[in-house]
């Protein structure tokens, strides 16, 4: 299996190196590239990326000129990584949140069951996720999304919003990411759009570690581009985002 990592970095200086050296020697030993996508960051993450992968032939690193956003650091990401034909793609996030020791665990799931979606489910095990330092209110707000969510997509997932997601070749040959968000409800609408064309989608429990990284999320605002994505799902929009061969 060939495996593709896109790791979306903003202002991630601190925290850039320890991710990349936390993946662990299984998945890596699978890895075709590390694409690094530096999205305008403001503190030293582009020197730091590009020192990176001069000293790693499997690490690239990529620079937008200014902040374009979470779902634009994706979508050139995902259009780097998709010329090398990769089984998997994963999204890995820079600022550690989301433990890379879980990607074995994740990498064998998505092969098993054939799924071209995986989520990564910070609560998947309940309340552990508040264990692991998840804020009260996103924990409640979390729930409450999620079955709505669930609702609209006819699923049975616990969590929608982890950003820990792996993609499978089928996926991205289907899915026409490029018309959809350039900020944090990109993930949502990529799952939108699997289900809109009948791709198969899964989860798999990780861990919840909040500890100091800073988010760039807002909360209210995102919630809203939660019900847009919904709302539009409903409407038959994400039926039309899908590559024209």
């Amino acid at each position: 299996m060939k495996i593709s990592i896109v790791i979306p970095a903003y202002n991630a200086g601190q925290t850039i190196e320890d991710v990349i050296d936390r993946i662990p020697e299984s998945v890596y030993r699978k890895i075709s590239k590390i694409w690094i996508v530096d999205d305008g960051s403001t503190d030293n993450t582009g020197k730091i990326t590009d020192a990176l992968a001069e000293n790693n032939e499997l690490i690239e690193s990529i620079h937008l000129l200014t902040n374009s956003g979470y779902g634009k650091a994706m979508k050139t990401g995902l259009d780097a990584a998709r010329l090398q034909n990769p089984d998997v793609i994963v999204c890995l996030h820079s600022d550690g949140q989301y433990a890379p020791e879980s990607l074995p665990a994740l990498v064998q799931v998505m092969d098993d069951k054939s799924l071209d979606i995986l989520q990564g489910s910070r609560l998947a095990r309940g309340k552990k996720a508040l264990a692991g330092g998840m804020p009260i209110y996103k924990y409640l707000a979390g729930m409450a999304l999620v079955r709505l969510e669930n609702r609209v997509f006819e699923l049975s997932m616990t969590d929608y919003h982890s950003g820990y997601i792996l993609y499978s070749r089928r996926a991205l040959s289907v899915i026409d990411y490029r018309w959809l968000s350039d900020s944090f409800d990109f993930d949502l609408e990529m799952i939108a759009s699997a289900r809109a064309h009948g791709l198969s989608i899964g989860e798999h429990p990780i861990p919840t570690t909040y500890a100091n990284e800073v988010s760039h999320l807002k909360p209210i605002r995102y919630g809203l581009r939660v019900l847009r994505v919904l709302i539009e799902y409903k409407r038959g929009k994400y039926h039309a985002c899908m590559v024209k061969h």
